[in-house]
């Protein structure tokens, strides 16, 4: 249900949306309605959202906002992204509370993955 000046939907850019779909599927489970050729969205993932077609992606060398999951078994996660073609662009490294890596996955999105400590 959507609340009065809460965060309620992201889009991000893909530079192809079907590699984009096809990793999120695989890593995460995602599934997506499209809304034609260019636009597909997902929801129950968090936070509702969509993909759209577009020439630049979000990454954070170059400002892009970015969104962090959550994982139980950060290593078996980080396995599934490099399997799925994610590129890992951060390796896992700690931080006050835990640790996490960065991954760009095929549409070129910069994303990232957190837990507790190894």
């Amino acid at each position: 249900m959507a609340t009065h000046e809460k965060l309620n939907y992201v889009e991000f850019g893909t530079l192809d949306i079907n590699s984009t779909k096809r990793f999120f599927e695989t890593v995460f489970g995602w599934a997506f309605t499209d809304y034609g050729p260019e636009y597909t969205a997902f929801t129950n993932q968090g936070l509702d959202g969509g993909f759209f077609k577009a020439e630049h992606a979000g990454i954070t060398e170059n400002g892009g906002a970015l969104l962090v999951f959550y994982s139980a078994d950060i290593t078996q996660t980080l396995s599934k992204v490099e399997g799925a073609g994610g590129n890992v662009n951060k390796p896992i490294f700690e931080f006050p509370g835990g640790c996490r890596f960065h991954f760009i996955e095929p549409g070129g999105n910069e994303f990232a993955v957190w837990s507790e400590k190894e």
